[in-house]
């Protein structure tokens, strides 16, 4: 049997819509393989009720076929579903990485990400990449024309999810398809400016760069208290504010020595209007990682 912790992961950033991805220090899944004649699944942990075991409906299954490897995969769930962060990508990459081990495939972790991308498709309708990326690589990730970038960034975050939930696919379809020249131009500057943040892990312009006027006005009318949560979320020292991912969850980037002030004021806020929440200090780091074996 193999065993693999998938971290949770926070996509989009703001301004890097469908192509960046963070890898979060926690929450995380955890994934245990081990070989069978045909693939079998059961889920346990948080929101294990809403999601399927029928192989044929969950992320994981389409890994395993895609793999060609049928086993037994036990998803202890510690990644709620609908949270914004990245939770069918965390059970797709940890169980991409469990079976290729199984099964010896011998696939690098970069091969790996497009097959726990079709994963991912049972759940948003298309094979994005964004977050399973993240999970399997770790740190700052950039998908481009199928392509994967990653650097080694280590920077401090607090994710917020409150108690309601968000479709994914309600999420897409709020997306505009049309945006103006100036906010494009913008929205490549901040990204531009995010990007160069995570390479010198400076929280500033990694806040400075999560800016967007395209996709995140539109998706944060999805998420009540989303105005109030931000602006508390600054006042207590966030560099920077957005949604992770689909939402509801709420990303704020900031220094370690506010971190706890900016936590605890994101669970105040939601709480002002009446929606109880939890706050994860954390901070950019590893990915998928094969922590346990036994025969």
């Amino acid at each position: 049997m193999l065993t693999v912790r998938a971290p949770a992961t926070s996509a989009n950033l703001g301004s890097g819509f469908d192509v960046f991805g963070v890898a979060l220090g926690t929450p995380a899944d955890v994934v245990r393989v081990e070989r069978a004649p045909e693939t079998e699944i059961s889920v346990t942990g948080v929101g294990s009720q809403y999601i399927p075991e029928d192989p044929a409906k969950n992320t994981v299954g389409a890994v395993a076929e895609a793999l060609d490897a049928p086993a037994r995969i036990c998803i202890d769930k510690g990644v709620r579903p609908s949270s914004g962060l990245g939770s069918s990508a965390a059970s797709a990459a940890g169980a991409a990485v469990a079976l290729n081990e199984l099964y010896d495939r011998g696939l690098s972790r970069e091969e790996l990400v497009p097959i726990a991308a079709e994963g991912e498709a049972l759940v948003s309708g298309e094979a994005h990449a964004d977050n399973v990326a993240p999970s399997l690589l770790g740190g700052f990730t950039i998908v481009a024309d199928g392509v994967v970038t990653q650097v080694d960034a280590s920077i401090p975050v607090v994710a917020c999810l409150p108690e309601t939930t968000v479709s994914t696919r309600d999420a897409r379809q709020v997306v505009p398809d049309r945006a103006s020249l100036s906010d494009v131009v913008d929205t490549v500057g901040n990204a531009a400016t995010l990007a160069v943040g995570m390479t010198r892990n400076d929280p500033e312009l990694v806040g400075r760069g999560m800016e967007d006027a395209i996709v995140t006005p539109e998706r944060t009318a999805l998420i009540d208290g989303y105005d109030r949560v931000r602006e508390a979320a600054l006042e207590a020292g966030a560099t920077g504010v957005t949604v992770s991912g689909a939402g509801p969850g709420i990303l704020a980037v900031c220094y370690p020595s506010s971190q706890r002030a900016v936590a605890g004021a994101m669970i105040d806020a939601f709480d002002a209007v009446g929606i109880e929440s939890r706050a994860y200090q954390t901070t950019v780091g590893e990915g998928a990682t094969c922590y346990h074996s036994q025969p």
